[in-house]
């Protein structure tokens, strides 16, 4: 019996502190959809960092790849404050620089 009340009492905080949260982003003016397309954005510019660190060259269908998902951060990105990702600002300083390059590249090319 006293393990179940345990148990529920530790439901119950989990549950308060995911609606603290959610109340938090709120009062900041971050839709949760927001900051879910962050964290998966986050995630996702570190391999572009990676990749346009490692490749000089890509193929024209790997630049299709690399610019559709550089767009997509740069959404996800835009939609929250800049506070939130200052420590990730280099890498998304790349990631932007290989993008315009990229860009360019095709732009001249056409």
């Amino acid at each position: 019996m006293e393990l179940l009340v345990i148990i529920y009492i530790l439901v119950f905080i989990v549950f308060a502190l995911v609606l603290y949260s959610v109340m938090q982003m709120k009062l900041l003016g971050i839709k949760v959809k927001d900051f879910w397309d962050f964290i998966e954005a986050n995630q996702m510019l570190d391999k572009l960092y990676c990749f346009a660190k490692q490749y000089q060259s890509m193929s024209p269908q790997e630049q299709v790849i690399y610019l559709s998902e550089a767009e997509k951060i740069f959404t996800a990105f835009d939609k929250m404050p800049a506070e939130l990702w200052e420590d990730e600002y280099d890498k998304y300083k790349q990631v932007l620089k290989k993008y315009n390059d990229i860009k360019m590249f095709r732009w001249a090319s056409n």
